[in-house]
């Protein structure tokens, strides 16, 4: 079983070999910083075929939604 620390350094490797660093800190800031429940969000709607990018995008859309409701 892989440590915490392994499964961080290989999450945020898989988002700089797919977003680079400069987008990678973004989404990493964009999630820190909003009310963010990735597990609820995840079975509401994640789409299996999407990319990271998409995903990150997704993931931007709803943690805005959350937090400014229309």
């Amino acid at each position: 079983m892989k440590t915490d620390a392994i499964i961080k350094q290989e999450g945020i490797d898989a988002l700089i070999a797919k977003l680079g660093y400069v987008d990678a800190e973004r989404f990493i800031v964009l999630i820190s910083k909003e009310p963010f429940d990735y597990t609820k969000w995840r079975g509401q709607s994640l789409d299996e075929d999407l990319s990271v990018r998409q995903l990150s995008q997704k993931a931007m859309m709803y943690s805005k939604n959350i937090s400014h409701p229309k």
